[in-house]
Formats: C-alpha cells, structure tokens, sequence
C-alpha cells in the first residue's frame, strides 16, 4: 500500500470538500458537477482509510486494557482478524481507476451481417440498454437514430446519465464500459419461412460524453453542411434543410444529426457526438493500452469477431471474453444485465489486482 498516494489523496479530498462548502461555486453548474464527481469518487476511500485508522486505535487500545484484564484478549483478537479485510479494501481503492468511470456515456448500435435481421437485433439491444437504464433509475435520450423498415434499426446513438452526482463516482460508463463491441444473435428470423436459424450481428461502440472542458474544438476546423431528412417525418421534417452533417477536418470524423425538427437541434446534437469521438480519440493517442482496448470494441461488424452472443433457442446469453453463460436470455433482454456486467466488472477488477491496467474489452 502506497502511503503518498494515499496521503495525496486524501489531501485532495479535503480540499474538494471545502471547494464544495463555497457557495461560489455552485455559480457554475459544470464546474460543481465536475468538482461533485470527483468528490464522490474519493468517498469510499476516505471512509476505507477511516475504518482502518480507527480499527488500528481499536487494536492498540484493546491490548493495552488486555495486558491489566484478559477479558479483553478476545476483543483484541477480533479486532486483529478484521485487519487484513479493512487493508485489502483500502488498497484496492488505491489502485489507480478508469478516469471515465464517473462519466456518462453515448452508446452506438448499428446493424451489421444478416440484413433486415440484424437491424431487428440491434432495436433489441437498444431497448435492452434502455431498460437496463431505466432499472438504474438513469435517463436515456436517442439522439439520432436511421430506421428500418420492419420495426429495427439501422444506426442509432443513445445517451444514458445518471441523475445528479454517481454514488461513489461510479456513473453510466463504470458499468457500461464493456458493451463496446459485436454483439452476435442466433435464431429463427420474422423473414424466415422455414424455421431455421440464422446467424447475425449489431455493432455497439460506447463512449464516454466529454463535455466542454475535456475537449476544445476549434469552430474554423469545422465543415458543417445541412440537408434534407430522410425517413418518416411530420410537419417541417423533410420539407426543410434541418438534417445536418459535421466533418472534424483534422481528424476526418464526420457525425450526422437529422432526429430533431430544427438545424441548430440537429447540430447541438451532432456536437455532443462529435466531443465524445474526439475525447476517446485523444484518450487513444494519449494511452497506448486504452487505445488498443478502444479500437477493438468493433473493428468490424462481422460475426467472427464477436464479443457475445444471444442464443434465442436455448434462452443463452454467453460473454466471450470471460467464458460467461447463463440462460436467461429473455431477462437480459428484457434490462436485467447485473449478472453479465457484474462479471465482467469482477474480472476487471482481477485484471487491476494482478497488474494489468484494466480487463481487454475484446
């Protein structure tokens, strides 16, 4: 256990509890949220570092009383034996943490092999993530989505964030982080005449929303064109120029928004898009180890590079990564994702334990 590290953080603690106590600087929304986040990720490990300082008092004071009274020894006894769980705890909170973990996040789902199917399938996972949020208590927003013709969908981003400051500066992405990557079904599709079962895929890439101070963008780096909705639509929706297409010329990235009636709607909404692509870019170049995590979460929507898959027949939800089963398809589905996500956050907390920076999102 790293006793200047836990010492500066500790240090820091104290002093974001006194920023927090200034009225002055809930002024700035962003700033007190920024500041309340970080604040909530250190909590658990004031109070860990408290349990064992106070255990430790305990300890000392109930050998003393034990040296004069031997009533005493088994107190000191037990007091000894909680130690190593209260120094187990402490230093896994020491190890350094994902520094996105408090963030929000905009998953992508699109349909990749299989066609019509597989939009199908990824109006499954979206609904599946929706759900899940919902059982969170998150909020959920589609920012922009390109439907099919059968009921699926074709591309869709969603934004999901929690309601105020994360308990224990664990937001959406502490949890979700590990959905990126493709998703493979098996079963009979509504286009199959004959029963048999197909295999398709959806892409899901997940992305921690940057907000203004992670990010700068330089507005002459910007190519913005606007042009017509397509897709079902109602008054003032493809009628007008509303739809509208940001190109990051640096980079290449290009997002397109066309979900909201006004052009400056749609570009609100692309940019939000366009920082969170650029933070997981800069956090790529930044880290070596995040960037080969990162890119890997969907290199191609292709089947053989599937991170999990939905097995419709035998009602089996299986994780690659971590040889995960359970045949509860229908309520996983259905948002109840605590099982699988528990594992993979398990794991990943294995992998931090051993010394590997985080479980490979592959």
């Amino acid at each position: 256990m790293s006793s200047e590290r836990l010492a500066a953080l500790l240090d820091e603690y104290a002093g974001l509890e006194k920023r927090l106590a200034d009225p002055a600087i809930h002024a700035d929304q962003n700033t007190a949220r920024r500041v309340g986040r970080r604040y909530a990720e250190l909590v658990p490990l004031h109070k860990a570092a408290g349990e064992l300082e106070q255990a430790r008092a305990d300890l000392v004071a109930a050998r003393e009383l034990a040296a004069e009274d031997a009533s005493f020894a088994a107190e000191a006894e037990s007091i000894a034996a909680g130690l190593p769980a209260l120094e187990e705890r402490l230093a896994e909170l020491l190890i350094p943490r994902d520094p996105h973990d408090a963030k929000d996040v905009i998953v992508e789902i699109k349909a990749g092999e299989g066609g019509e199917e597989s939009a199908l399938f990824a109006g499954d996972l979206l609904r599946m993530y929706t759900r899940y949020a919902e059982r969170r208590g998150w909020l959920t927003e589609v920012i922009d989505a390109q439907d099919s013709d059968l009921g699926g969908v074709k591309d869709v981003s969603l934004a999901i964030k929690t309601k105020g400051v994360p308990e224990g500066g664990n937001g959406v992405w502490s949890r979700l982080k590990w959905e990126g990557g493709v998703h493979r079904v098996q079963r009979v599709p509504v286009t199959e005449s004959q029963g048999r079962i197909h295999t398709s895929a959806a892409g899901v890439l997940v992305l921690p929303e940057a907000e203004d101070v992670d990010v700068t963008i330089d507005p002459n780096e910007l190519r913005i064109d606007v042009f017509r909705s397509s897709g079902p639509g109602g008054q003032s929706v493809n009628t007008t120029d509303s739809a509208v297409r940001i190109t990051h010329v640096p980079t290449g990235i290009v997002v397109s928004c066309q979900n909201e009636k006004s052009q400056l709607q749609n570009r609100e909404q692309a940019m939000r898009i366009l920082r969170a692509r650029l933070l997981a870019a800069a956090q790529e170049q930044a880290d070596a180890a995040a960037s080969d995590a990162r890119k890997a979460q969907v290199r191609t929507v292709d089947r053989s590079e599937r991170i999990r898959t939905y097995n419709f027949p035998q009602n089996r939800i299986t994780d690659h990564r971590i040889g995960y089963t359970a045949y509860n398809l229908d309520l996983a589905l259905a948002g109840e994702l605590d099982g699988v996500l528990d594992a993979l956050a398990e794991a990943d907390r294995a992998a931090r334990l051993a010394g590997d920076t985080e479980l490979t999102r592959r």
